[in-house]
């Protein structure tokens, strides 16, 4: 009796032992195995890097709540969660979440923190929900609060290219929730990352004095406006990570140039913002003006880096509209929006860690750009005009009263011409094989060398706007007349960022996850079969395996009882 209970005891005590020991080992070993195909669990070496550095607690306040939310919004809701629990996983210090709907607090708290929202660009969105009695409004805050015992940042996660679908748009938003949570937690814990340069001296930036660039990196990165002609060696720019030359007006000398050109060399990252042509706005009233090819001795570095910029101009049917002075309402002239194709809302993005999911930027009297032959370049286009387009070779027209009469479809022949272009790799210096510029040493002299040149054709992309009322400068990306704000300051992030560090965070935003929608229409038509199915196969398949299991303990003890 005794060795039979020992017997009947000593599988349950393995087992429970078993359990024991794993319990205990779990204390000591901590690991995931993420079995999706599209590694949804796992994260970027470069977040884990971000999670490494946190040394001290961190909350996490997600903004997307509210009541009867669409099943779409609901996965989004659930994805931000489990981003959350992902990041605490790999976290030495905890990082816990919380929902909070910003519609719960009084009233008279209520405008001042939705106004601290937009400041950190968490901005609402109108929701139609379906319900029994109807349709519905409700307003949502898609977008996160991120903080410490110290600070607070926040970022907004829902965000897509225009003309996407609803579903495409948060299949992305979620795509992007680990750049959108550790690119927040990098601002707490690490600001300030890298100094960037804006070049002066040449009257850049002559419209806002850089103010578009201060107000969307200040805090994330030091910028230094620094005039170029008091560099007295290429070394003297080679502590900055990024140089800003954007939108001259001035011609560089000979000198400045060999200077930039050796900061390149030396794996510095270079973006240039040059207009091929000059317009000038304030004269196309009555007969219009013309604009003009410029020369800033910038084409010849571009040109042997592997790229021009054309001494054109872009119109574009997918355009804005400009504020002109349309007559007298009484005693109080009237702006009227004029459509204007020079003002190009470009839409469609290459697949790049820069541009992927980003919104519509606008750019301001653009020109095209060609690409030449550079052994050693890779050159990436990363956004394009519509598929109605045309150019206007230098000098070109520019008149308010040529957008009087609509504009004709058959002349907009062209399409998708590029914007801005990514060069990468190894760069042959300019002055390779040349006389160097007096002054500088040949010993010091670098005939090539491995960075990133970036080229738009529009020297206005990065530049604010002014508010029509008191003349006050605008956020990078607001149109003070439509109201609208583009995505230019998202635009300008994603690239300094992807300059700084391209292995970073911003590479996480590459990451795709494929979208498995069922079949409406199978749906209602095999509803009912696959119902029955799933109710009634369990139970079938149990009543067989409990016949069976029945027939063979049957045949196995009568067979001992004869």
């Amino acid at each position: 009796m005794k060795n039979t209970a020992l017997h009947i005891a000593k599988p349950w005590l393995f087992f429970l032992g078993g359990i024991l020991v794993f319990v205990l080992l779990a204390q000591f070993l901590n690991f995931r195995i993420d079995l999706t195909e599209e590694k949804r669990y796992s994260l970027h070496p470069a977040t884990e890097e971000v999670l490494a550095d946190i040394t001290e607690p961190i909350h996490v306040e997600i903004l997307l709540v509210g009541e009867n939310l669409p099943g779409e919004f609901r996965r989004l809701q659930m994805s931000i969660e489990e981003t959350v629990r992902t990041f605490n996983a790999f976290s030495p210090e905890k990082i816990t979440y919380s929902y909070f709907d910003p519609l719960s607090l009084p009233e008279e708290e209520r405008g001042d923190f939705i106004l601290s929202l937009s400041d950190h660009g968490i901005i609402p969105t109108n929701l139609s929900v379906r319900l029994n009695s109807g349709q519905q409004e409700q307003l949502i805050w898609p977008g996160i609060l991120v903080s410490n015992e110290e600070y607070e940042t926040g970022a907004l996660v829902l965000k897509g290219e225009r003309g996407m679908g609803q579903d495409q748009i948060l299949n992305q938003s979620i795509e992007n929730l680990e750049f959108e949570l550790s690119n927040a937690i990098r601002k707490l814990i690490s600001p300030e990352t890298a100094s960037i340069a804006m070049i002066m001296g040449h009257a850049e930036m002559s419209s806002d004095q850089g103010y578009g660039l201060v107000e969307a990196l200040d805090g994330e990165f030091e910028l230094f406006k620094v005039p170029l002609e008091q560099a007295e060696k290429s070394a003297d720019l080679a502590g900055f990570k990024i140089i800003f030359i954007q939108g001259p007006k001035e011609s560089y000398t000979e000198r400045e140039i060999y200077l930039l050109d050796q900061y390149v060399m030396g794996g510095g990252n270079l973006v240039v913002l040059l207009d091929g042509v000059a317009v000038e706005i304030e004269n196309a009233g009555g007969q219009g003006t013309l604009a003009m090819p410029v020369e800033l001795g910038l084409d010849k570095l571009l040109f042997r880096y592997g790229i021009r910029v054309n001494k054109d101009l872009i119109q574009d049917l997918n355009f804005g509209y400009i504020p002109v002075m349309g007559g007298n309402f009484g005693d109080q002239q009237q702006m009227v929006p004029l459509p204007w194709p020079f003002y190009i809302l470009a839409a469609r993005m290459q697949e790049h860690a820069i541009t992927k999911g980003l919104d519509v930027v606008q750019y301001r009297f653009a020109s095209s750009l060609d690409t030449v032959k550079a052994d050693g370049v890779r050159k990436t286009p990363l956004m394009f005009s519509s598929d109605l387009t045309k150019i206007l070779p230098a000098p070109a027209r520019v008149a308010f009263s040529d957008m009087e009469r609509e504009p004709k479809v058959e002349e907009f022949g062209m399409r998708n011409l590029p914007l801005a272009y990514l060069l990468e790799g190894e760069f042959t210096s300019l002055y390779k094989n040349r006389f160097l510029p007096e002054g500088f040493s040949k010993a010091d002299f670098k005939e090539s060398g491995i960075g990133k040149v970036v080229v738009i054709g529009d020297g206005d992309v990065f530049q604010a706007q002014t508010n029509l009322e008191d003349g006050t400068p605008l956020a990078l990306g607001e149109d003070p007349f439509s109201q609208t704000t583009f995505a230019n300051k998202q635009f300008l992030k994603n690239l300094v960022q992807y300059l700084a560090e391209p292995e970073g965070i911003i590479a996480s935003r590459t990451r795709t996850f494929q979208i498995r929608p069922l079949n409406k229409v199978k749906i209602a038509q095999e509803k009912a079969f696959w119902q029955v199915l799933n109710v009634l196969m369990p139970v079938i398949i149990l009543v067989i395996l409990g016949g069976l299991i029945w027939w063979i303990r049957r045949n196995k003890y009568s067979r001992q009882l004869n």
